[in-house]
């Protein structure tokens, strides 16, 4: 398994950000946009909730896991740890070495230290990939996301699901959202895609691309890719969780 693309130290905030939590802190999550618009983000503590805590859309998505799992972008592993609890053969990912350490340090069997770009797993390892958290966005744009969507393809069985959560960016009425739509429109990309990074005291992650999409872009994302929509569970607001299946 390769580990290019994984953070320096001085670069996982994300994971600094964690670690502080696991050792009691309060900690809020800090994201800038590459147009200079920050958001303090809720509590870091959210990545360690329980499953009486998540949002129901979340809660509802747990009943679309099957088999042997693979949650990417597992943070403080609280989706892969209820499913191994569950019983599940669950692993989880991350290019953050410190969400992998807090990971192991909270219990779960399986963690690995692995950029998303670079996943080398055999073909028939996974029956389920879970990308919640928003972490459907981590496929970063159209082209990254259809590469990468082959690959999860390879490396899962022949009825295997993807459950991915994102919000629609449309349904937003933030001057500075819609300008940076705007942006995106005039440079040919789609409205939701964002360059990001998140601080925490003086570390800074690397700039990354995120993407959110609307339900019909993403259903044209998964042209193509051996992926088709199964349905989709509403959040009642912005957000929504797709349960994608495989197809030949």
């Amino acid at each position: 398994m390769r580990k290019t693309n994984v953070m320096k130290p001085e670069e996982d905030a994300f994971g600094q950000e964690l670690w502080a939590v696991y050792s009691g802190k309060e900690v809020y999550e800090i994201v800038e946009r590459d147009d200079g618009f920050f958001s303090a983000r809720q509590s870091a503590r959210v990545y360690f909730s329980e499953f009486r805590d998540w949002p129901l859309i979340e809660q509802k998505a747990m009943e679309f896991v099957r088999g042997r799992v693979l949650d990417v972008g597992c943070g403080a592993g609280r989706h892969a740890l209820y499913l191994q609890q569950k019983g599940f053969d669950v692993v989880g990912i991350d290019s953050s070495s410190l969400a992998v350490k807090v990971c192991k340090l909270r219990g779960l069997k399986k963690a690995r230290v692995v950029a998303l770009e670079h996943l080398d797993f055999k073909p028939n390892s996974f029956d389920t990939i879970i990308m919640l958290g928003g972490n459907f966005s981590l496929l970063g744009n159209p082209e990254k996301a259809r590469r990468l969507l082959r690959n999860f393809h390879r490396i899962t069985s022949k009825n295997a699901v993807i459950i991915g959560e994102t919000r629609d960016p449309y349904k937003t009425d933030n001057p500075a959202h819609l300008e940076y739509h705007k942006l995106n429109r005039s440079r040919d990309r789609l409205s939701g895609q964002a360059r990001i990074r998140v601080r925490f005291e003086k570390a800074v992650t690397r700039w990354i691309e995120w993407m959110i999409v609307s339900k019909e872009e993403m259903e044209k994302l998964l042209n193509g890719t051996g992926w088709c929509i199964n349905q989709f569970i509403d959040s009642g607001n912005t957000g929504y969780i797709a349960i994608i299946k495989k197809v030949a």
